[in-house]
């Protein structure tokens, strides 16, 4: 029996990051004698994932293999049935595509309790708090869970360090999902694959966002001028994304993508709630704005009173000065 089970994920660099973030959070509930399960679905031929857990479970099936709505529903039915065999307390997933739709589903189908888009959790005797982001991000709310769970939980991506990759992962167990899977009731009419050049958003050590005071597209070439020097990706707030300036798959912000850098460089974002939300992991934000007052200087660490068409390419051209 496992006293966690986490719901992995894989790229072709191994456990993704924030399946790692997921084991951090899963330690800081265990008690003496707790144990943590990894579970990674894919296609037939699905690599061991360097993970520290003290149980992996591979489940392989051609249903498997793509990210679609088949795929989703195959997922459910094979961890549903691996749930009910290790009876895990609490079953933790990270907020991206596959989870979001998955964790529910598995929560449903176990009649358990859901929590999701949390940033921490807690856990006080027998009973787990969460804490998750309400009212838009303005405020934080902590909900209890009571019970032997189990507990589906639905982390945001960056609440958690993530643990490092082990060599020493055990021995995988293949559980097979043939008996389990049922006929999709899904049809897939379209599938759009994102180019994807350089780092990924979400992993990005650094990322450099622009938002509404850029004024147009064309500031964000420099913005990803100077990402490429750093070696980060480049965000943008809503505003920017819908107006068209950028694409919404790099926007960051509460109806966005999650990110938490080590830099976060930010040129004309007000730093509304929503925006925060996607960025409130970052460990160093620094901002430069025209306006004083704007919210987000609260949040930074650094700031820079001025205007992004001064600033910008003085820093773009100090850092090809020393780098």
């Amino acid at each position: 029996m496992a006293s966690a089970l986490i719901l992995g994920e894989v790229s072709s660099l191994g456990a993704t990051q924030q399946t790692l973030e997921l084991l951090t959070a899963a330690r800081s509930l265990l008690v003496d004698g707790d144990t943590i399960a990894a579970a990674f679905t894919g296609s037939p031929g699905l690599s061991t994932p360097n993970v520290p857990a003290d149980s992996i479970y591979l489940i392989e099936h051609d249903a498997l293999g793509e990210s679609d709505s088949a795929t989703f529903d195959a997922a459910t039915d094979s961890l549903t049935a691996l749930a009910t065999e290790i009876r895990p307390d609490i079953i933790l997933s990270s907020r991206s595509d596959a989870g979001s739709v998955i964790a529910p589903r598995l929560a449903m189908r176990l009649d358990a309790a859901f929590a999701r888009d949390c940033t921490s959790i807690e856990r006080n005797d027998d009973a787990i708090t969460v804490t998750r982001p309400v009212y838009g991000g303005n405020a934080n709310a902590r909900f209890k869970l009571n019970g032997p769970g189990p507990h589906v939980i639905m982390l945001r991506p960056g609440a958690y360090e993530p643990e490092a990759p082990s060599d020493d992962s055990p021995e995988p167990i293949r559980f097979d999902p043939i008996a389990h899977i049922r006929e999709s009731q899904s049809e897939l009419l379209r599938t759009v694959q994102e180019a994807q050049e350089g780092v990924r958003l979400e992993d990005a050590e650094v990322v450099i966002s622009g938002g509404r005071g850029l004024g147009g597209p064309e500031p964000f070439r420099q913005l990803e001028e100077l990402a490429s020097i750093l070696g980060g990706a480049v965000g943008a707030s809503r505003a920017a994304c819908d107006a068209g300036w950028i694409d919404h798959s790099q926007q960051v912000g509460l109806t966005g993508k999650s990110v938490s850098p080590r830099l976060y460089l930010t040129f004309g974002i007000s730093g509304a709630s929503q925006h925060m939300a996607g960025c409130s992991s970052a460990r160093n934000i620094v901002a430069v704005n025209t306006d004083a007052d704007a919210s987000i200087f609260g949040d930074a660490r650094f700031g820079v009173v001025g205007d992004w068409k001064n600033v910008l390419p003085a820093l773009i051209s100090a850092v090809r000065d020393i780098s």
